[in-house]
């Protein structure tokens, strides 16, 4: 029993969340103008139903903010009520309490009780001031000129509804005690014979509840159920009521109060609503591990085929040929089952956003783009502190207060813009403002403040790159938002971590952009196989531009500053990785070349030899070993050998390209 308490309590955590952030989404939505009524309805049912749950479950501070929370919600969509800015903002702190609060009951992490006494004070203070209703933001339904004589209901259960415990003649019986009720089938909202699932129930009624009942009433009939139904409220007015609520359908032109739950029945002409189920991230990891180690074995059973006479083993061949194809399509197909659009990040900065500028009294705009750009969980865990620290900087130091953009001939309100996009084997998030831009002089002078090195006469990428140095910034002073560069190396490390990197691209008077590239997911990549001396090493083919005999004339020595290679005019660092990695093998005569590009520089790299291309399984070797630098992870070769994956972009960092007369 208190296993299944525990499932239910974790389902409780993690509905609860979802209805947090749709609240947050909605009250912002709200706060923008937009008075749709089902907007309000759907804040309000986020609201009810934790409320609902935590009363169940005995969480009680979380269900007496929720109730008074619920209350004011109710006189918004009932048209009792203005939307006020004193009211978004104490319901936006009462969902930021809610959190806490949920956190406490999850985790054991204390909240802080003041806390919650206050914001209910806020909502109390809200619900005790009067002010006139807004007509634009109350459901037709919920605001008629005259006190209806009866309401006509649009009711149309989901199949499923029967196994929530939910029973629908009791939401009869309840309304036929409130007055004379009557039912008759809705014969157009059932699906056809072929479409009926014999472990499902098919309901969906017309009902006329003849009685001058309060609308409170009805709703609280079907509270418990409207998340799981179809429901159309409608009154019926003294000069417009109707013998019987049956006598005609509904009025199409307003929207419904509740829409169809995932899982509800089929619309007309047969199409079936999208369903989905919870599972753990942990069972999902664990499938990818197996996925993965199946990859293993396919290598191994490849390269053991290898050595057979392909006259004697075509049939196998082609048997493991056909294991390789469905192997690659297992992996991608359990690998998208981790893959999560972009929006689970980028919903959270409209909050940030509004709060931020409030603040600091600045008008700004957030724009997204490519918010269903999918990227792998674990990363979108991960990326979401990164992107809240470059997104407060951008609005702290990267936008200009409302007079000085009016001066320079800008828009008062300055432009946030998070964009994300699949480029080759990367995902790649941007953070743009159109604000001041940096300022390359002040950063040269902290840079010699600092004591910082400065190459000789630089590029501004290579300026905007001090940025990046730990503990640098050209702030004025310190504050507790947030400082252009205060942290940023930290920005950096975070992301190179995650196998990604950064970079900084800026104009003096337009704003800055700053660009994080990552892989799609870290558990399997694409690789380049290549040999150095006795140790195998992989290349990830997405850093990998091209790969080269070089000839004796285009390699350079530059005195205590290595080697460079001329590829097509270009003058690239050229480094041994035997040598890097101290292998101890003597240096060949015709060592190849394989052109990379990471971090924003390319580099020659020298191998012995060229195996092929293959799909590895990243295996964590800082979880199993230690960090090393310049290799990122490490994989199983097929004949059981372990080979190292080099993290080009910390080859790249580790060296500075070199001038060459």
């Amino acid at each position: 029993m208190n296993m299944d308490m525990q499932r239910f309590h974790a389902t409780f955590f993690e509905e609860s969340r979802e209805g947090l952030e749709a609240m947050e989404s909605g009250l912002l939505q709200l706060e923008q103008g937009d008075h749709d009524p089902e907007l309000v309805n759907s804040i309000f049912r986020a609201a009810h139903s934790i409320k609902g749950g935590a009363a169940t479950f005995g969480f009680d501070a979380v269900a007496a903010l929720t109730h008074v929370l619920e209350t004011l919600l109710d006189e918004l969509r009932a048209g009792k009520r203005a939307v006020t800015g004193a009211g978004i903002d104490a319901m936006l702190a009462s969902v930021d309490v809610l959190r806490a609060l949920l956190a406490e009951a999850e985790t054991g992490q204390p909240a802080d009780p003041q806390a919650s006494i206050a914001v209910q004070a806020r909502l109390n203070d809200v619900l005790a001031g009067d002010g006139p209703p807004v007509p634009s933001a109350v459901p037709a339904a919920s605001a008629p000129q005259a006190d209806p004589t009866g309401w006509r209901i649009g009711f149309t259960p989901a199949p499923s509804l029967f196994m929530s415990g939910n029973d629908p003649l009791r939401i009869l019986r309840e309304l036929d005690h409130l007055a004379p009720l009557e039912v008759a089938c809705r014969m157009e909202r059932l699906p056809g014979f072929g479409q009926l699932d014999p472990l499902e129930a098919y309901l969906a009624w017309d009902l006329g509840l003849m009685g001058a009942v309060p609308r409170s009433a009805v709703d609280e009939v079907f509270a418990w159920v409207e998340d799981d139904c179809e429901l159309d409220i409608r009154p019926i007015l003294p000069e417009t009521a109707a013998p019987a609520a049956v006598a005609a359908p509904a009025p199409a032109p307003a929207p419904p109060t509740a829409a169809v739950a995932p899982g509800g029945p089929p619309q007309a002409g047969g199409h079936e609503a999208e369903s989905s189920i919870r599972v753990s991230t942990d069972k999902i990891d664990g499938l990818i591990n197996l996925v993965g180690e199946l990859v293993i074995t396919q290598a191994m059973l490849k390269q053991v085929s290898g050595a057979l006479d392909p006259a004697l083993g075509e049939r196998l061949f082609a048997g493991l040929d056909l294991l390789e194809r469905n192997t690659r399509d297992l992996q991608e197909a359990v690998i998208g089952v981790r893959m999560l659009p972009v929006d689970a990040v980028f919903r959270r900065f409209p909050r940030l956003v509004r709060d931020l500028s409030s603040r600091l009294g600045k008008q700004v705009r957030l724009r997204t783009i490519g918010e269903g750009t999918e990227l792998d969980k674990g990363l979108i865990e991960k990326i979401a502190d990164p992107l809240v620290h470059l997104v407060r900087n951008a609005i702290d130091h990267g936008l200009e207060l409302p007079d000085t953009r009016r001066a320079s001939g800008k828009d008062e309100a300055g432009t946030i813009t998070l964009a994300a996009s699949h480029q080759g084997g990367h995902i790649v998030i941007e953070v743009a403002d159109d604000g001041r831009g940096l300022d390359r002089e002040r950063i040269l002078a902290k840079a010699a403040e600092r004591g910082v090195a400065v190459p000789d006469a630089p590029t501004d990428a290579q300026i905007w790159d001090l940025i990046f140095a730990p503990g640098f910034s050209t702030a004025d002073a310190v504050t507790d938002l947030s400082g252009r560069g205060v942290g940023m190396d930290v920005v950096r490390r975070n992301i190179q971590a995650l196998g990604g990197e950064v970079q900084l691209e800026s104009r003096a008077g337009h704003g800055t952009r700053v660009v994080i590239r990552l892989p799609l997911t870290l558990a399997i990549l694409d690789g380049m196989t290549v040999a150095v001396g006795e140790e195998t090493l992989i290349l990830p083919l997405t850093y990998v531009i091209e790969a080269l005999q070089p000839q004796p004339e285009d390699i350079r020595s530059l005195g205590g500053e290595g080697r460079v290679l001329r590829v097509r005019g270009e003058y690239l660092p050229l480094l041994s990785l035997n040598e890097h990695y101290h292998y101890g093998q003597d240096r060949r005569d015709d060592p190849l070349v394989v052109v990379v590009e990471g971090d924003g520089q390319k580099l020659a790299l020298e191998v012995d030899e060229l195996i092929g291309q293959q799909q590895v399984v990243v295996k964590n070797l800082e979880n199993n070993y230690r960090r090393i630098d310049g290799i990122s992870g490490a994989t199983i070769l097929g004949d059981g050998r372990v080979a190292l994956i080099v993290d080009v972009g910390g080859l790249a960092r580790s060296l500075r390209l070199p001038q060459a007369a």
